[in-house]
């Protein structure tokens, strides 16, 4: 789905053309791909047209690239069933399961080695070429990247800030009584980690939007309000949706405003607070999104991809509100230097963060150049939160490097959903998540350790 909403945005590049390397490792899906693409070349109100190919072997498609975008599932929808349900069987409940919380070290065991090797053939290829990378856990990928080839000019993308500002949007139209701004109005200085960053200032042509949020939360709190549907009520009928009545609790209890969506914000805290099981999901305004779902979701987008691959169902070229193209077309100079948040490692623009961890802030895009900007510092409180998740992750990373299961399973239980959890039931959990991915792990450790 994403490779299709990218090469509808490519279609409207004025001043970019070129070659899109198609490489995945079901061939079969690259050239659906391919397929696609050469139809929406032909669509009359294509104004960029680009040459999709596809290449059996990851090197032949880097060599030369200008830019590497990276988007893949580790695994199948088989292994994050573990990922997200088994830890049920302990009272664990995960609404998305692939950031952090039990879900999320799994997940991560079997990206990271992915993405070292991803990293060693950008090297060998392409090792100036902008890496962008869009695969969750986002900010464990990103650490690999540079941790690999410290050299790779690498960011992750995510648009869950974009939602936020999406709701800042809603915020000004309710209070102001003025017609939806749209979300390039909004100025923010938001800082984080992926999936659990904070909006600390927020304006709208000089009026500070944080200020109008008491008002609108006290209308909106108890029936919620989702910027994402024509109708703020209608989220819930859709397992991706949710009513922000999490996002407005923390700023009653923060004074700031997260900046992801509930779904994502709830695995990042102690499992007693919002997630302790389904009817917490209910009473907060969000969905635990079951992996059946999921599958169902995937094959609904397979065989939409097959059919107008195949020409029996037309589509028209159309913009996304993703950036990508945009910071692209920035990188390349092609248009006036570009603000937008990034993952890139912490070189001081998270003073409080560890140096050298990926944190996600406000980013300079120019010419060949990104620069993070420094960001506003998060209250103590709530840099506490961010803090511990930040340390996680790197835990994480580096038990996945060094394929040490001790240090792995400090990480995993150490995790705020795992705050219930006896020592003895978690190492229980942890081997039996572990056996539901085995095929993924074995290449890479010494996964008779765990059995």
């Amino acid at each position: 789905m994403w490779a299709r909403v990218f090469m509808n945005d490519l279609a409207f590049a004025d001043g970019l053309a070129g070659e899109i390397a198609l490489y995945d490792i079901d061939t079969a899906a690259a050239d659906i791909n391919r397929r696609i693409g050469g139809y929406i070349n032909n669509d009359p109100v294509t104004v960029s047209k680009w040459d999709y190919r596809v290449y059996d072997n990851i090197g032949s498609a880097l060599d030369g690239a200008d830019f590497v975008i990276c988007s893949i599932l580790p695994g199948t929808f088989d292994e994050m069933a573990g990922d997200v349900h088994l830890p049920e069987q302990y009272g664990i409940y995960q609404s998305v399961g692939d950031t952090v919380g039990p879900g999320g070290v799994l997940r991560a065991m079997r990206t990271v080695p992915i993405y070292e090797g991803f990293a060693r053939e950008i090297k060998a290829h392409c090792p100036d070429a902008w890496v962008l990378n869009l695969t969750n856990p986002m900010t464990a990928c990103t650490k690999t990247l540079y941790d690999v080839f410290p050299e790779i000019k690498a960011f992750g993308c995510c648009h869950e800030v974009f939602h936020a500002q999406e709701f800042l949007c809603c915020v000004a139209e309710e209070e102001l009584g003025i017609e939806r701004p749209t979300r390039h109005d909004i100025l923010t200085d938001a800082c984080g980690v992926n999936h659990f960053t904070w909006i600390t200032e927020a304006s709208y042509k000089g009026t500070d939007l944080l200020k109008l949020l008491p008002s609108f939360i006290d209308k909106f709190y108890d029936k919620g309000y989702c910027e994402q549907t024509a109708d703020p009520d209608g989220f819930h009928d859709d397992p991706f949706l949710y009513g922000n009545k999490v996002k407005m609790d923390l700023f009653r209890r923060f004074g700031v405003l997260a900046a992801a969506g509930d779904r994502h914000l709830v695995e990042f805290m102690n499992n007693s607070w919002y997630i302790k099981d389904k009817a917490d999901a209910e009473r907060w305004l969000y969905h635990l999104t079951t992996v059946d779902y999921r599958r169902k979701d995937q094959a609904e987008k397979i065989e939409l991809s097959r059919r107008i691959a195949e020409g029996s169902e037309k589509i028209t070229p159309a913009r996304s509100d993703e950036e990508v193209v945009e910071l692209m077309k920035a990188l390349l100079g092609m248009i006036p230097a570009k603000v937008s948040n990034a993952n890139v490692v912490n070189v001081g623009q998270m003073p409080d963060m560890p140096l050298g961890s990926v944190v996600e802030t406000n980013c300079v895009f120019a010419q060949n150049s990104l620069k993070p900007i420094t960001a506003k510092r998060l209250p103590g409180d709530v840099n506490a939160l961010v803090l511990r998740n930040a340390i996680n992750i790197e835990n994480t990373y580096y038990g996945i490097k060094e394929r040490d299961f001790d240090r792995i399973f400090e990480a995993f239980i150490n995790q705020p959903l795992c705050s219930t959890l006896s020592l003895a039931d978690a190492r229980d959990l942890f081997r039996k998540m572990a056996a539901a991915t085995e095929k993924y792990l074995k290449d890479y450790y010494p996964v008779e350790r765990l059995f």
